[in-house]
């Protein structure tokens, strides 16, 4: 199974390690699309124009340190992506903790999107950074825009014949959408929050915590080992795991829904 991540802001404050090379990540393939992004960040970052570097990036005046930062990427030191990423996903889902073949299967099996790298695997070695999917870069453009062109090919090939458990956020799911075959069997989950109010029940998407929610799933499923190779077999085991799910109906050719509904938050 390929499980599908989104990345944090909240990142590691500095790498620990050597610097950044391309040669030691993951999807090699991506190299030169990841260069032309490379290049374009430093320089708008660099550059003497700082209001438009941070209007790019959607930086506040008081996160300039952000702009120094991505300029020296190429000198700075990394981090694994399992210990950069420090957002609410990645809190729960507590990597550090998990025991050894948790682990290794969690580095065999996630992907984590990036507005800068493309997708990157948990043991890839990145410095921290700034460039979120909905910046627009010159001489690069819209990333959104850019990854889905670059994207594709190589995320089908990732893709193989397995089950894709796609957990994405909407901005960065746009960068690479499933077709046909691969399509029928990728699942999204979508958080649902379901609570009384005057003595009815009532369910809402949840917006800012799903992302604890899902960084609890996947860690229930690598702590389980589970090894799901269909939707329906995602949804049995993660009912075993005392999650409550219900499959939606999806036509041919599409993506499948499960709706994971809560009552905590």
């Amino acid at each position: 199974m390929l499980i599908l991540l989104p990345p944090s802001e909240g990142k590691a404050d500095a790498g620990t390690g050597r610097r950044w090379s391309p040669d030691r990540l993951a999807l090699p393939e991506l190299n030169p699309a990841r260069e032309r992004v490379l290049d374009a960040l430093t320089a708008l970052s660099a550059g003497p124009d700082e209001a438009e570097a941070r209007a790019a990036l959607g930086l506040s005046e008081g996160q300039r340190g952000e702009l120094r930062r991505n300029a020296r990427l190429r000198e700075a030191a990394t981090a694994p992506a399992e210990r950069l990423y420090t957002g609410v996903l990645y809190e729960a889902l507590e990597f550090a903790s998990l025991p050894a073949a948790a682990q290794r299967t969690a580095r065999r099996s996630i992907l984590i999107s990036s507005g800068l790298w493309g997708a990157v695997r948990l043991a890839d070695r990145i410095p921290p950074y700034r460039c979120p999917i909905g910046a627009r870069l010159p001489g690069v453009g819209a990333l959104s825009a850019y990854w889905r062109k670059e994207l594709a090919p190589v995320m089908d090939a990732a893709a193989g014949r397995g089950l894709v458990l796609d957990l994405r956020s909407g901005a960065y799911a746009a960068t690479w959408t499933p077709r046909g075959e691969l399509a029928e069997r990728t699942v999204t989950v979508r958080v649902l929050h379901e609570r009384e109010v005057d003595g009815v029940p009532v369910r809402s998407v949840v917006s800012h915590f799903n992302k604890a929610t899902k960084g609890r799933l996947v860690r229930d499923l690598l702590l389980a080992g589970a090894r799901p190779r269909t939707a329906a077999e995602l949804v049995g085991t993660l009912r075993e795991l005392k999650h409550t799910v219900e499959e939606q109906a999806t036509a041919p050719g599409r993506t499948r829904q499960v709706d994971l509904v809560v009552t905590d938050l």
